[in-house]
């Protein structure tokens, strides 16, 4: 059974072993784009950038640099896909200077990498574990802030993805949630620090969305279920769901008074 935003049970998918997943093998695929959606022209000649895991990522990158560059206006520039480990600060200074030499400068900062493991007991967690998701989750986010905001100026936004398991908690993603939570506290104390600079910081705080994560952590049996089992909507929601809050957060027209928040799509859970 489907709802207008996608399934509200989503069948058996073929059992994927690495992080990040891989979209283009997702049955049905992720939902980012919908019909009825009305352009407001918030961000109106956009430049997109993002970086990628090469070897991992390579076909999804391919598609989505492909639909960006139908969807870009006249006066965007060409999207970039840069494939980069962003756990570590030397990755992070490189891409934002790719970025700078390419396009000058940076208005929207989006930090959204991420990986997680499911664990029902702590001693499943070791330190190389431990130490790799909090390097994807959230060094990544210190660093790629740290060099971006050298380039930034008066009217920026920075927007961070935390999670609903920040406010929910988690039992089996311990480790994540973790790194969601601090997430949200990087956010608010950013946020006053950079706020005489007139640069905004917030974030967003999905509940279960279909992306390639959960089919590369979650089990089968989890899938089938995935978001039915905990919200009152009882499904998972779509990319397209989450986008907007994106686009409200990066848009001083609707959020100039708008600073370390979050935005909770989440099927009211």
């Amino acid at each position: 059974m489907a709802s207008s935003f996608g399934e509200y049970t989503f069948p058996p998918q073929n059992k994927q072993y690495t992080q990040p997943g891989k979209e283009y093998l997702m049955n049905p695929p992720p939902q980012y784009s919908n019909p009825q959606y009305k352009p407001s022209n918030k961000l109106q000649g956009a430049t997109v950038i993002f970086t990628y895991v090469k070897g991992q990522e390579d076909i999804d990158a391919r598609d989505t640099l492909e639909i960006i560059r139908k969807a870009k206006t006249k006066d965007a520039k060409d999207p970039m896909a840069i494939p980069v480990d962003l756990g570590y600060e030397e990755n992070c200074k490189k891409v934002v200077n790719q970025v700078v030499n390419a396009y000058g400068h940076i208005d929207i900062l989006v930090n959204n990498a991420a990986e997680q493991y499911e664990s029902d007991s702590l001693e499943e967690i070791d330190e190389a574990r431990l130490e790799r998701v909090f390097r994807t989750n959230i060094f990544s986010y210190f660093f790629m802030t740290k060099h971006a905001l050298r380039h930034m100026k008066e009217g920026s936004s920075i927007i961070n993805t935390t999670s609903v398991t920040a406010y929910k908690g988690y039992a089996t993603l311990v480790d994540y949630t973790s790194t969601k939570g601090a997430i949200v506290g990087f956010t608010r104390s950013l946020a006053l620090q950079v706020v005489t600079k007139g640069i905004r910081v917030n974030g967003v705080a999905p509940g279960p969305t279909w992306t390639p994560l959960q089919v590369a952590s979650l089990t089968e049996e989890e899938i089938v279920v995935f978001g039915t089992d905990v919200t009152p909507m009882k499904r998972a929601g779509q990319p397209v769901e989450v986008a907007p809050s994106y686009v409200f957060l990066a848009s001083n027209q609707c959020s100039s008074y708008i600073t370390g928040q979050v935005l909770h799509p989440n099927g009211v859970i």
